[in-house]
């Protein structure tokens, strides 16, 4: 028997990506797991290759249908991992519109607070749970072009920060961690992106990029999944309020 056999999970935005490595990883630990995401066909192909992951389609910054995806989990729940978040805007902070930060908020933070209301609700009712926040490293190297990104993401920082506090006495642990490059279609593409803008060569800007994580790496999504649930094991039961970097040693970014 594991211990993650009796272990309901929730991650959102769970059907590709990051979101899929941690849903699948605690899968594999022997946890039930549920997620939720925006896309249908993300969700058919985890079905199709996962059909131990229960799965339900909803957006997290609508409440509708974040009530609609409790409703799915049912009565237990004791981890969450609020992974679910967009890029926002890619423009210099003077030309973002104001739809295009609210939006970004509305995903990236309020959409985590729709969630864990409800979560901690179920948690403190059972008198434990693990909360793990899906940041990033651009928190810490700041990322010009991207200010709605980073804003959303250093909000989810303080959010994480007091919500440690708060919820301590009830047993309830929150943590965040801060991926790096991540080494996905969606992290090859913003390097294609970059590539593209500036008129150079893909593996010339891949390999400036490197020169500013310490180890020289790219990150496989499977490492923040086993971070996650290291985070939500007996193993970690004192570690709460914790900022953790899966990211190589990321210095910074252009």
């Amino acid at each position: 028997m594991t211990v993650f056999s009796s272990t309901q999970v929730l991650v959102t935005a769970g059907a590709s990506g990051i979101g899929r490595a941690i849903a699948e990883k605690f899968a594999d630990a022997g946890a039930r797991v549920h997620i939720c995401d925006v896309s249908e066909d993300a969700i058919a192909a985890l079905a199709e290759a996962r059909p131990d992951i229960a799965a339900t389609r909803a957006d997290v910054s609508d409440e509708t249908d974040v009530a609609a995806l409790f409703d799915a989990v049912g009565s237990k729940l004791d981890v969450l991992v609020n992974n679910a978040g967009i890029g926002g805007p890619h423009a210099p902070v003077e030309d973002i519109m104001d739809a295009e930060w609210e939006r970004t908020l509305a995903v990236n933070l309020t959409g985590a607070l729709r969630v864990t209301r409800r979560a901690v609700r179920v948690m403190k009712a059972a008198g434990q749970g693990a909360i793990v926040n899906i940041s990033t490293a651009s928190v810490r190297t700041g990322l010009p072009n991207r200010t709605a990104y980073v804003a959303s993401k250093e909000g989810l920082m303080g959010f994480t920060a007091n919500l440690a506090r708060e919820l301590g006495p009830h047993n309830i642990r929150c943590n965040a961690i801060l991926p790096g490059l991540i080494d996905n279609p969606r992290g090859r593409m913003l390097v294609a992106r970059a590539a593209e803008e500036q008129g150079r060569a893909v593996a010339e800007v891949e390999a400036e990029m490197l020169r500013f994580v310490s180890m020289r790496c790219w990150i496989d999504p499977a490492e923040v999944g086993d971070l996650a649930v290291f985070l939500a094991s007996p193993a970690a039961r004192h570690i709460t309020g914790q900022f953790i970097g899966v990211c190589g040693g990321a210095e910074w970014e252009g």
